[in-house]
């Protein structure tokens, strides 16, 4: 058999190109934890690693995530930089570039418009890619306007190495070259990427408790490295909680951290998730029904769906030749005045589409047990699986009708 020629590469996007100041010192910073072969590794050097490891990642979890991207409790403004200051000292940009960011990933899960979806863009993209693309190297302050109208937040973002540079030279004077290579880089590298795993790891790997609309799920281990984080599944179930370890089995580090600085006053108004939604026993919201539906849907063949309708059209002595051209006719006379009126039109044809689909007997189209069966195997239990599988039938009847509507449209766009 003739090898068939290679399809030619996409055009590359611009906005995709990969920034070498950014990569290069992260690169750097890998290599450089390699001179631990020639400064030793001492007793000293281990402790402050766990000791700025463990720091650092309280201040990503509840810093960051927590307090800056979610806001599930309240602290004072001195508290809420000091947060900020330590969070940045992990070297992972400025807060206010970090909250934007993970607010879109939360309004975009595993879309084609999330930042770091392994769904759309693959494990290395979503891992750490993303991270030094031309795209997302500004911040985005329409994202974070409850965050921006304060001064020092938006100076620490202003300088987001800034608090990173601090820390190892102050390590560096207090513990000489090999405090600084095991205790800051070391521990600044594993960082990194026990954070970026919730990213790319925790959509791949792990249970789904709730269905949340895209892949989260919930990972022992991560939870365990990143100090509760790895609940993910629950935190794409109910955002706004502090807590992200909802059994009190699951463990969650940050948030015990949180209630005993709430003892003291640091912090307080910690949210909780009510106990309905533990429970699963709340319905979804419109958003993550339509996004389960949608993959339910693309689990089946609408081309199959879409031959089946051409057929039952046909059989039942539908006039589709003269509809075609009095459609095309209309179609073209719309263009001509109200380009506007082209999508109402076909959502009229659409519909009556629609109509008739549900009315025949379609062999391909999968029945309500065969909807809520597939629906069984992809997600967990909920209250709204009746809806998502309405939805999912909806979505494949309407995938079909355009099928069958793209010929008849297609000639009257060209006119």
């Amino acid at each position: 058999m003739p090898m068939l020629p290679p399809a030619p590469a996409p055009a590359r996007n611009p906005a995709d190109r990969m920034i070498l100041t950014e990569w290069i010192p992260f690169v750097l910073a890998h290599v450089a934890c390699l001179a631990a072969i020639w400064t030793g590794v001492h007793w000293a050097d281990v402790a402050i690693f766990v000791a700025l490891y463990a720091v650092r990642m309280f201040a990503i979890t509840a810093g960051y995530h927590r307090y800056f991207s979610h806001r599930t409790f309240k602290t004072g403004r001195v508290f809420a930089f000091l947060l900020g200051f330590l969070a940045q000292s992990s070297a992972q940009r400025g807060v206010l570039w970090w909250a934007a960011n993970h607010r879109h990933h939360h309004r975009h899960s595993d879309t084609p418009e999330d930042v770091h979806s392994p769904v759309q863009r693959g494990f290395w993209y979503s891992h750490v890619g993303w991270f030094f693309t031309a795209r997302f190297a500004e911040t985005d302050l329409a994202a974070v306007p409850d965050l921006a109208k304060h001064p020092e937040l938006r100076w620490l973002d202003r300088h987001p190495y800034l608090p990173a540079v601090a820390l190892g030279l102050a390590t560096f004077a207090l513990a000489g070259w090999s405090g600084l290579v095991v205790g800051f880089l070391w521990s600044t590298v594993a960082l990194w990427h026990a954070t970026f795993s919730i990213n790319s790891l925790a959509h791949v790997f792990g249970r789904a408790r709730y269905v949340t609309g895209d892949q989260s799920r919930n990972n022992w281990w991560l939870a365990l490295l990143t100090f509760g984080e790895g609940w993910h599944n629950n935190h794409h179930h109910f955002q706004s909680a502090a807590r992200q370890g909802f059994r009190w089995w699951e463990v969650d580090f940050s948030y015990y951290a949180l209630k005993c600085l709430s003892a003291v006053g640091l912090v307080w108004g910690l949210r909780t998730p009510p106990a309905e939604v533990v429970r699963n026993e709340q319905k979804l919201g419109r958003a993550v029904i339509e996004r389960a539906a949608a993959h339910l849907a693309a689990s089946f063949q609408a081309e199959r769906i879409a031959a089946d309708l051409r057929k039952s059209l046909a059989e039942k002595g539908a006039r589709l030749d003269a509809s075609v051209d009095e459609l095309r006719d209309d179609l073209a006379r719309i263009l001509d005045d109200w380009q506007h009126k082209l999508d109402d039109r076909m959502e009229t044809m659409r519909r009556a589409l629609a109509d008739f689909a549900r009315a025949v007997d379609l062999p391909a189209m999968p029945t309500a047990a065969d909807l809520r069966a597939k629906a069984g195997a992809m997600f967990a239990a909920t209250p709204s699986m009746n809806d998502i599988v309405e939805r999912a039938r909806q979505l494949l009847i309407e995938s079909a009708c355009r099928q069958v509507l793209a010929p008849v449209a297609a000639p009257a766009r060209k006119r």
